[in-house]
């Protein structure tokens, strides 16, 4: 019996074409970065955060930052189960990311908000964006799981929004 190489080992079978699947990895894959980096920075701001509107930004900032973690391990686990391999380092992350890191020692709440605002619509389109290389790939399933992010992306901008409108 010949030995498998560590490539074919995890080469998991798929029905989907190659070309197609490998479009998709790299979509999802784009997408696993940015949520890690989203995260960091929403926890960044949530445990900076300072004003008279401490609490609920606070609090709000936290749930967000759950909801943007959740959405990790199944984008990740999708790329795996199209047969393909997905982030395996923080420096695979900080490659691949696009949202911008904010390391500044101190930020104001209203900047806290706004920057969240625009990295969270940047994210929502480059779901979009996935969506489409799914659906060009025939690939319903990761269609369908970008659709219930992208629902949970916009939530966020608006909440983010709404928040900042009686802000100085």
């Amino acid at each position: 019996m010949d030995a498998i190489k560590p490539v074919e080992a995890l080469d998991t079978p798929s029905d989907l074409e190659v070309k197609g699947r490998e479009k998709v990895s790299e979509s999802l894959n784009r997408l696993v970065a940015d949520a890690f980096a989203l995260y960091i920075k929403t926890k960044n701001f949530h445990w900076h955060m300072s004003g008279r509107h401490f609490r609920d930004y606070h609090l709000l900032l936290d749930e967000q930052a759950d909801q943007i973690f959740a959405t990790i391990d199944p984008l990740a686990e999708r790329v795996r189960k199209i047969g393909n391999n997905t982030i395996r380092s923080v420096a695979h992350i900080a490659q691949l990311q696009r949202v911008k890191d904010n390391d500044e020692d101190f930020v104001a709440p209203k900047d806290m908000l706004t920057d969240l605002i625009a990295e969270n619509k940047k994210m929502a389109k480059n779901m979009r964006d996935a969506h489409q290389i799914a659906d060009d790939a025939e690939d319903v399933a990761t269609a369908s799981l970008l659709e219930v992010y992208i629902d949970e992306t916009e939530r966020r901008v608006w909440f983010l929004f709404e928040t900042t409108r009686d802000l100085n």
